[in-house]
């Protein structure tokens, strides 16, 4: 299977017919069917049926049709972004987050990055922790910010704080009724709603590990894909999600309580490849040390223990 039968594919998709797809495509009509024929013979599954007028695809050949769009779509993306590249027009610069970022620092970050860089073409990627290091070392993110501490010696990461946790609570409950600090054995006995569900390890490793270290066993345990749907299902009184300080400002419609303890924290992480010397990666950390000065209000104490990156001076 190549590219070129993928275009032959899609090109009789739309048209519903041979003859005019032979045309578009500056063809013959019999190497077309051939070629068609193959990428059926190769998958083992009928495509298109040819005695309909106009042409009709099969569930298969539907199906395939939406996938083959979409990996036409990124090679077109591809080779626009590499020509770009290649002829100095920008730089792109691809970062990965976890989502839990997004109501922290990460979005100021991207601004001044913007502001300080106009020639970077800055691609967002959401990605958990996990999915990060194997992005960095393939080469299809150049930074990534994540919750997880690693080990892989050809990634550096840099522990940026340590931010507070806060557990979310479902209005008209009886943990509802108090804002002070919890303890983390309030959890016990309880349903808890962690995230994500997969790939692990995870954030939901980080609070599962928190919990089995002062021994807390919660009644029940449901993992769920992403923070809106576990917040989500705290809102409909399925139960308590444990979440980064930063996250409350997702849902005005719980109750939120900070948990006690110097542990119960969650930490936000800056990777990069090992030996990358681009500008770049200075020009962030330099930007990060701007953002700590600035003091904005998803750093202060209620938030975050009191920390400085190692790379501040």
């Amino acid at each position: 299977m190549d590219l070129r039968q993928l275009r032959y594919f899609v090109a009789v998709a739309r048209e519903r017919n041979f003859t005019r797809a032979a045309e578009q495509l500056h063809i013959a009509q019999p190497p077309l069917s051939r070629q068609i024929q193959l990428l059926e013979e190769e998958l083992g599954v009928p495509l298109i049926i040819r005695k309909s007028r106009p042409v009709r695809l099969t569930e298969a050949g539907r199906l395939f049709y939406e996938q083959s769009l979409q990996v036409l779509g990124r090679v077109e993306q591809m080779v626009e972004t590499t020509r770009r590249v290649g002829l100095n027009q920008n730089r792109v610069l691809s970062i990965g987050f976890v989502a839990s970022t997004l109501y922290g620092g990460l979005p100021t970050l991207v601004r001044k990055l913007r502001q300080n860089a106009p020639e970077l073409d800055i691609r967002l990627l959401e990605m958990v922790s996990v999915q990060q290091i194997a992005a960095l070392k393939e080469g299809r993110i150049d930074v990534g910010f994540g919750r997880l501490h690693h080990n892989d010696p050809n990634v550096a990461g840099i522990l940026m704080r340590e931010e507070r946790l806060a557990l979310a609570i479902p209005q008209g409950t009886p943990f509802a009724d108090d804002t002070s600090p919890l303890p983390l054995s309030a959890v016990a006995g309880q349903k808890l709603i962690v995230y994500p569900k997969e790939p692990r390890p995870s954030y939901a490793d980080h609070v599962l590990s928190l919990l089995h270290a002062q021994d807390v066993r919660p009644a029940e345990v449901h993992e769920v894909r992403e923070i809106q749907s576990a917040l989500g299902l705290v809102a409909s009184d399925a139960g308590l999600c444990i979440v980064p300080s930063s996250a409350r400002q997702v849902r005005s419609d719980l109750h939120y309580r900070m948990i006690e303890g110097e542990r119960a924290t969650s930490p936000v992480i800056l990777n990069h490849r090992v030996g990358d010397n681009s500008r770049y990666i200075e020009l962030i950390k330099a930007l990060i040390v701007e953002m700590y000065a600035e003091n904005p209000p998803w750093l202060g104490l209620e938030h975050n223990l009191p920390f400085r990156p190692s790379f501040v001076k």
